[in-house]
């Protein structure tokens, strides 16, 4: 028995049931509601009866509450994926539940899933809300293009983006009251690659009333959404900033850089993960700010959380997860639904198929052996391991460049021939 001192609680919405062992209590397994003062009452009868460490499920976001008071109060939990504590066959009850997962728990047959340090879940929480609102704010954009479409505006197609400077101040003059497309085209940035011409022919719509009302609220709801991201934004700057310690630059000092740079943010993240890393993690291949800062609030900074690189690329569902029984291969497929992490490191592989890199000349070759998706998958998972041992070991990263890469893995195929050739009992000799 690895852990004597357990509990398993079988978290529900309206109640959870406490099990621990039988010899600790008269009364082993409890019911509780998931009020407040009743998850306080579960961790005062835990430390009463010396309980050390707790599993439980991670039943939905039912858990949270209860996970947080327990880890306020010392104790260690063990937040279990439901899968890997299947009941026995037979009746199936929560109080059964919770019992059959104090036992597992109590020999050491569960694993705790990865959860961040707190400074990380706030920053987690911050960005994983901002990302919420952004996919919100895109479908009002595109209630934005319909309305104009209706009014045959032509706008998107005589400008790059029509959330852009030029297509928010045709915008506005017409939710103002302009009609007339010369003085429309006036507005065009200098830095717009249309005419005024092109612009105002674009423009020469039919206005009607109705998709006008439509126009004016997909702008408002669209300006609304991007206030809001801004907030969690700058929330989740205010938490960068704690992390990266009283030497990293004030944030008001980044403001005009940042819109210099059009990061996408409205702060300059590239020095703030230079500072938080300690390492150019924007070297790799595929990685922008954006990415890095998702991975960063998703996986934090430690990477000794895993013990090696492949135990990292397992956890995000990026190395194949192989069943394997008698000897025979029954799968080897990837886990479904990835990790967030995994899912931007999946992101970051798109568009390396189309560069002079390395990575970029392994990704084309996979992709003509095996297929596109299974490249991407394994593309993704050598990005994964180099961000791992930068932040890990601080290794650097140098690019060998795409001819490097076709010139090893040419070295590696004539090897494999002369390999064969021998044991034919042959010698490869080469012509030139």
């Amino acid at each position: 028995m690895v852990n004597p001192r357990s509990a398993g609680i079988d978290i529900g919405s309206r109640f959870h049931v406490v099990a621990v062992p039988a010899e600790l209590d008269d009364d082993p397994v409890r019911k509780f509601s998931s009020f407040t003062n009743d998850l306080k009452s579960i961790a005062e009868w835990l430390l009463a009866i010396d309980i050390k460490t707790v599993a439980m499920e991670s039943t939905g976001i039912y858990w949270v509450p209860l996970y947080e008071i327990l880890v306020g109060r010392g104790i260690e939990v063990f937040l279990v994926n439901a899968r890997h504590a299947k009941n026995v066959p037979g009746r199936k009850t929560d109080i059964s539940d919770s019992q059959w997962l104090q036992q597992l728990h109590s020999y050491g047959l569960v694993r705790a899933s990865f959860q961040p340090d707190p400074c990380i879940a706030k920053l987690r929480a911050y960005f994983r809300q901002r990302d919420i609102l952004v996919r919100y704010r895109s479908s009002h954009q595109q209630h934005m293009q319909k309305a104009l479409m209706q009014m045959n505006l032509q706008l998107h197609h005589v400008v790059k983006d029509i959330t852009g400077l030029t297509a928010r101040r045709v915008i506005d003059a017409i939710l103002s009251g302009e009609r007339n497309p010369e003085k429309l085209a006036t507005l065009r940035d200098r830095r717009c690659k249309e005419t005024e011409a092109t612009i105002a022919a674009a423009l020469d719509g039919n206005y009607q009333e109705e998709h006008l009302f439509e126009l004016k609220v997909a702008v408002e709801m669209f300006d609304a959404y991007s206030a809001k991201i801004r907030e969690c934004e700058l929330a989740g700057q205010v938490v960068l900033n704690e992390l990266a310690g009283d030497d990293y630059i004030e944030p008001e000092k980044q403001a005009s850089d940042c819109q210099i740079r059009g990061n996408g943010f409205s702060f300059n993240p590239q020095a703030l993960i230079t500072s938080l890393a300690g390492h150019d993690l924007l070297s790799l291949p595929g990685l922008g700010p954006a990415t890095v800062i998702t991975l960063i609030s998703e996986c934090g900074l430690d990477m000794s959380r895993w013990p090696s690189a492949k135990h990292f690329v397992s956890w995000l569902g990026l190395s194949p997860q192989n069943k394997i029984s008698g000897g025979r291969v029954l799968s080897s497929r990837t886990r479904q639904g990835a990790t967030r992490a995994g899912s931007a490191f999946w992101m970051a592989a798109v568009p390396i198929s189309r560069t002079n890199t390395a990575l970029g000349a392994f990704q084309r070759r996979l992709s003509a052996r095996v297929g596109k998706g299974k490249a991407l998958i394994a593309t993704a998972r050598k990005i994964a391991i180099l961000y791992y041992n930068m932040l890990r070991y601080g290794m650097a990263f140098q690019e060998p460049g795409a001819s490097a890469y076709q010139k090893a893995s040419q070295e590696r195929h004539v090897r494999g021939l002369e390999r064969r050739a021998k044991a034919l009992g042959y010698q490869l000799v080469p012509t030139g």
